[in-house]
């Protein structure tokens, strides 16, 4: 999904599945200067970007980029033959030439040291009074938990909690994880934990922090991700007793799907 200064462009195909760009509609809804939106839902979206972006500065205009969700931002190293996707991508971005890029929730900083003129946002950040609020957490009692130092690191701006940090082993190639430990003491049992952390796919890190918090005592689990992949539902997540609620944005969910899900407009936080 992309969207020119807040209304979203409709793609059409041809028969031999090329896709078919609205001139008219791009210069009805353009400006001097402009703001692109980019939802990744799947590999097209980076063409029709493209497209878009080429289409504007062949009518010598400027843009900005916000990105909801950087695609391939998992793949942010090199583990053996394994090909750094990420980089790729940021190219292809980066050839385009936007005058600024701003990436909601980018999981590592190396998404942010491939895009030229990056900066980045963190809804996760953003939503966290009105969970604490939702979830009724007392702040001196209750904690915050980021399922490895890696989240603990993304989220260092975060003060004025109790904090547990996860150190996971995960096999890069399959992505499962193999170990779970929990740093930190807590002062005693029945506190609620808020697990934070930018993105959630079929929920096995959180299912297995969940039940490490619940030895520790833990009443109540929330979960606060930036991102949520449609693949939440594939998991047991959300059937699950360990997770009461689930707070995300629609950066990749369209809709909640599930009476455990609160979704937030990505473009309103």
């Amino acid at each position: 999904m992309i969207k020119l200064n807040g209304a979203e462009l409709v793609f059409k195909t041809f028969p031999n599945g090329e896709t078919l760009v609205d001139g008219d509609a791009i210069t009805t809804l353009m400006a001097e200067q402009n703001m692109l939106a980019f939802k990744y839902e799947n590999d097209s979206d980076l063409i029709k970007l493209m497209f878009v972006k080429q289409y504007l500065d062949s009518r010598k205009v400027q843009a900005d980029l916000t990105i909801a969700y950087m695609p391939y931002s998992r793949m942010d190293r090199i583990e053996g033959a394994s090909a750094f996707t990420l980089k790729y991508v940021s190219s292809l971005i980066n050839s385009l030439a936007f005058g600024q890029v701003t990436v909601l929730e980018p999981h590592s900083d190396v998404t942010l040291a491939l895009l030229n003129h990056c900066s980045a946002r963190y809804p996760t950040i953003e939503l966290l009074d009105r969970v604490v609020e939702a979830t009724g957490f007392d702040r001196a009692a209750d904690y915050l938990f980021f399922p490895d130092a890696g989240a603990q690191k993304r989220y260092s701006k975060v003060r004025g909690y109790n904090e547990l940090v996860g150190f996971k082993a995960r096999n890069f190639q399959t992505g499962e994880i193999e170990r779970l430990d929990v740093v930190g003491q807590v002062a005693s049992e029945g506190f609620k934990a808020i697990i934070v952390d930018d993105l959630c796919s079929y929920g096995g890190t959180f299912m297995r922090s969940a039940e490490k918090l619940k030895g520790l005592g833990a009443a109540e689990i929330y979960l606060l991700v930036g991102h949520c992949e449609p693949s939440i539902h594939k998991g047991m997540l959300l059937e699950s007793p360990l997770i009461d609620k689930v707070f995300t944005t629609n950066t990749m969910l369209n809709e909640a799907g599930h009476e455990k899900i609160q979704l937030f407009e990505w473009g309103e936080v």
